[in-house]
């Protein structure tokens, strides 16, 4: 099995004094002047598995040398240092398709298979750290994401997030995961979600077209409710949204009435992804209620894919490995799980599609896997 690339690593620190959040750039990147050297970190790439220091104006420096998974840093990331800790973490990795904004642990759900279980605490220095992590993230990144928890709890100050990434990175679309129900409040959803409506995509998840099973999935009484308050609201201002079913056992016997649902009651969504499972947080401790081998909701799922797909909404399936997939599923399915999640088991090896598929989440052990798993070797399925 190979192993995901973590955004966690340890390191021999100094001259930190608080918290510092820092872009690491070579020498040559920093000449450029584009980021303060207040801001940056040197990596000093002619020394193996260390990275250089910068003065700040007070005099102190701050250096990381002897990184223990040297893999993790890289230049052009964006890495958090705190006083009196060796632990170094990739807030933004150069070159990452997944990277996002952890907005809050707070939650306003409690998602049978969550695999962020949510903190009642006070989060909002978060805000800030967020802000300054947009300030050094590449000019040129496509997209970013922004999650939690639920991000609309931080009510104006993510209007504010939103407006600040739009003076440091404007050209880069926010990819904000949101349950959507705080945005049926009409006073909160124009106040948040009226901003920078082309560069921002409100990703809302919607298990199913009737209110009792999709209250049941999110725990929450009346969320059916709210969550379509919410998506009418976003409708209303022109917003961009995509819905986002999440595949499992509750879930998958309603798909094809979903689907028709999606057609006919929301004709603005612009993107729905189906999504299989990931096995962490809530999802372990509710194995038995939510676990389906995906083999046995092939049926449904392609049923599903082509009732949207014939229609013009576009449709993708996230986190599936190629081979448990029907051949004719294979173009909607995209390489979607994080890299730093993202393995692939011993069972793939020899597989002619592996540089196409998802793979699997690094916490997705054997009992999690479908019996379907094998690699692909005819040609003719790999074309």
């Amino acid at each position: 099995m190979n192993r995901a690339i973590g955004l966690h690593t340890h390191a021999v620190v100094h001259g930190v004094d608080g918290i510092s959040i820092l872009k690491v750039l070579t020498a040559a990147e920093a000449m450029k002047g584009q980021y303060s050297l207040e801001s940056s970190l040197i990596w000093e790439s002619w020394v193996p598995g260390a990275a250089g220091s910068i003065n700040f104006d007070n005099g102190a420096g701050i250096s990381i040398n002897r990184i223990r998974d040297e893999g993790a840093i890289k230049p052009g990331d964006v890495i958090r240092l705190r006083q009196n800790s060796s632990l170094v973490s990739v807030l933004y990795r150069r070159g990452s398709k997944a990277n996002t904004l952890f907005a809050t642990e707070q939650c306003n759900s409690d998602c049978v298979m969550c695999s962020q279980p949510p903190r009642n605490e006070d989060d909002s220095w978060r805000v800030r750290e967020l802000e300054r992590t947009i300030e050094l993230v590449d000019r040129d990144e496509v997209q970013l994401g922004v999650s939690g928890g639920e991000p609309t709890l931080l009510g104006d100050r993510l209007g504010h997030l939103i407006d600040h990434s739009g003076r440091h990175i404007p050209e880069t679309v926010l990819h904000i995961l949101s349950n959507g129900r705080a945005l049926g409040n009409p006073a909160l959803a124009t106040q948040v979600a009226g901003r920078r409506l082309q560069h921002v995509v409100w990703a809302v998840p919607l298990y199913a077209d009737v209110a009792d099973l999709h209250d049941e999935v999110v725990r929450a009484p009346g969320g059916f409710k709210e969550t379509l308050d919410g998506l009418y609201q976003l409708g209303r201002l022109g917003a961009r949204v995509e819905l986002r079913v999440v595949l499992h056992r509750m879930t998958v016997g309603r798909l094809p009435k979903l689907a028709s649902f999606i057609y006919r009651r929301l004709p603005f969504v612009e993107h729905v992804a189906l999504m299989g499972l990931e096995p962490m947080g809530f999802a372990k401790r509710n194995r038995d209620q939510i676990w389906i081998d995906p083999a046995d909701y092939m049926s449904k799922l392609k049923e599903t894919v082509f009732h949207l797909h014939n229609r013009g909404i576009t449709t993708s399936i996230y986190n599936l490995p190629l081979c448990v997939l029907p051949t004719q599923l294979w173009p909607f399915a995209e390489q979607s799980i994080s890299d730093w999640k993202n393995v692939y088991a011993a069972d793939c090896e020899g597989c002619l599609v592996m540089g196409k598929c998802a793979g699997f989440f690094v916490s997705a052990g054997p009992a999690w896997r479908s019996r379907a798993v094998r690699p692909i070797v005819n040609e003719e399925h790999a074309a």
